[in-house]
Order: structure tokens, then C-alpha cells, then sequence
């Protein structure tokens, strides 16, 4: 057991919250079908994507046959991992391989969590537009030395600007899911750690045949 505090990871799902500004991202609807007064219990309708708020990718989002979210196993979502404090970095700022390596210790885990404290934009457009991001080698990188899960608190690891219909989709996201290692984004409250070493719990929607799930993620520290 650990005396740290235990710290939600996650943004809370609720009505006409924010989502990704493209279709294949529904607005999230939450709308009350049992009522206390009439039906005698409270129920709810929930309409949302498999990647609302704060969620996990599998790799099935990008890569043909890719395995789904309901394939893999609780202990790839549960243990310790690395924290690693990317606060200073300016907005839409390529990290390259060498300054993330510079951020990096010898050995690896396999879970890895990049904090930017980039959350406290969550309810404005910028959130999705001006956030810094990964260099295609430095998520190469990432997987060459055996991470298995990457989170952020930044809507995805990768350019704004590659987006859908560039010549360049989502070239991060590939790379990443590719090898088998799955996103967790949206996360939030990241700076509530002091890591670097923290015990991290994403818990998932266990959809079938999911591309992805919202999930609810915890964390708790380590220490150094």
C-alpha cells in the first residue's frame, strides 16, 4: 500500500462536453430516461465515441486488423510508470528525439505518461490546435525501447497539422499503435504528481471489437 494520494486521471463524461471537431466524433449526449418522481428509478442514456474524453486507442484506430481494445489483458493497464515532465516546452513545439531522450532515464517501463499541463485548455478550440507534440523519431524511440501504453494530456501524440486529408495522416499515431503500444489521451490533473515514478491504473470500457474506449485512469506516486 501506498500513503500518496490517489489522483483521477480523467475528465468526467457529460452532456454536449468537449470532442474532437470532426464527424466521426459524436457530440456527447446524456439525457435522463428514468425519473425518481415517475418511473420510481434514475437511469440515463449516454450517446458518445469510443474516444471521448479522457480515453485509450487500440491499435485497430489505425492499423488494418490491428488488435482491439477488448483483446488485451488488465496487466498491460496497470503498474508502474514514468512520468515525464514536459511543462516547459512551448506551445506547437516538435519534441525532438534528442530532447526527449535528454528527459529519459537509462531503462524504461512499459507504461509511459508525457505531462505538458496542457488539460487547463480542455474547454477552448486551442485545446486541439496548438498543443506541442512528438517527433516522428522520438515516438519511434518510445517503442524501440519497449513502451507498451502512452499517455499524455494532450488530445494525441501527434502535429495538429497532420491531421485527416494531409498527405501525412496521424503519422505518430502508426507508429505508436503499430508496435503494439496503446495511446491513453485526454488525461488530466498530471501536475496533482510529483512522479518521476508513479503507479498508474487505466481502466477502459471493455467494448468489443473497440477501436478504442473512454476510460476512467488513476495515479498515485512512487516516489523519486
Amino acid at each position: 500500500m501506498t500513503n500518496s494520494e490517489i489522483v483521477d486521471l480523467s475528465f468526467p463524461i457529460e452532456n454536449g462536453m468537449t470532442t474532437f471537431p470532426v464527424h466521426w466524433h459524436p457530440m456527447v449526449e446524456v439525457s435522463i430516461m428514468g425519473r425518481l418522481g415517475i418511473e420510481g428509478r434514475e437511469t440515463r442514456k449516454i450517446v458518445c465515441g469510443t474516444h471521448t474524453g479522457t480515453h485509450c486507442d487500440a491499435p485497430r484506430h489505425f492499423v488494418p486488423g490491428g488488435k482491439t481494445i477488448d483483446q488485451y489483458e488488465p496487466e498491460r493497464f496497470v503498474g508502474e510508470a514514468l512520468l515525464v515532465d514536459l511543462s516547459d516546452v512551448p506551445e506547437k513545439h516538435e519534441i525532438s528525439l534528442r530532447e526527449l531522450e535528454a528527459r529519459l532515464p537509462r531503462n524504461l517501463p512499459q507504461k509511459v505518461v508525457l505531462r505538458y499541463d496542457w488539460s487547463k485548455n480542455f474547454h477552448l478550440r486551442r485545446y486541439y490546435s496548438d498543443h506541442a507534440f512528438l517527433s516522428e523519431p522520438a515516438a519511434q524511440m518510445l517503442v524501440d525501447r519497449g513502451v507498451k501504453l502512452l499517455g499524455m494530456d494532450t488530445p494525441m501524440p501527434d502535429n495538429p497539422a497532420n491531421g485527416y486529408g494531409c498527405p501525412k495522416d496521424s503519422p505518430n499515431h502508426k507508429i505508436i499503435l503499430g508496435a503494439d503500444c496503446l495511446l491513453v489521451e485526454y488525461l488530466t490533473n498530471l501536475d496533482r504528481l510529483r512522479g518521476p515514478h508513479i503507479h498508474l491504473t487505466v481502466a477502459p470500457m471493455k467494448v468489443r471489437d473497440g477501436d478504442g474506449a473512454p476510460a476512467r485512469c488513476f495515479g498515485y506516486d512512487l516516489g523519486s
